[in-house]
């Protein structure tokens, strides 16, 4: 199962961690994984690429945990408040696709939001 843990800051997204496999399929055909990873990598290089906004993220490949961190989608970080809804949105985007996978996916996915303070 992986699961997703949105992060918030005053009820706006601005990262995420994934953590572990779907199970859905053997590795290298688990299609569920596959539209996951590709998610996650289309956010990060719309924030980083596209938006040219800041981005931290960490991809570890044995055990399939990323950590994104997009301080810009905060207005005490992000002067540019085109930017900053940018990329909250496309984050929060990205927690409403998975929350619509869960009604198909629930034995392979698990999803939730949290508040928490983007300096922890």
């Amino acid at each position: 199962m992986t699961k997703v843990i949105f992060y918030k800051s005053g009820g706006i997204f601005y990262g995420f961690e994934e953590q572990g496999h779907t199970g859905y399929g053997e590795e290298g055909n688990d299609v569920l994984c596959a539209a996951l990873s590709s998610m996650t990598m289309l956010l990060i290089n719309a924030i980083e690429v596209s938006f040219a906004c800041d981005v931290n993220y960490t991809i570890n490949e044995k055990t399939t945990d990323i950590r994104v961190i997009a301080r810009s989608a905060l207005p005490s970080y992000e002067k540019d408040e085109k930017k900053q809804f940018a990329v909250s949105g496309l984050i929060s985007a990205y927690y409403f696709q998975l929350m619509d996978l869960l009604e198909e996916y629930y034995d392979f996915l698990d999803v939730e939001a949290v508040e928490r303070d983007p300096e922890a």
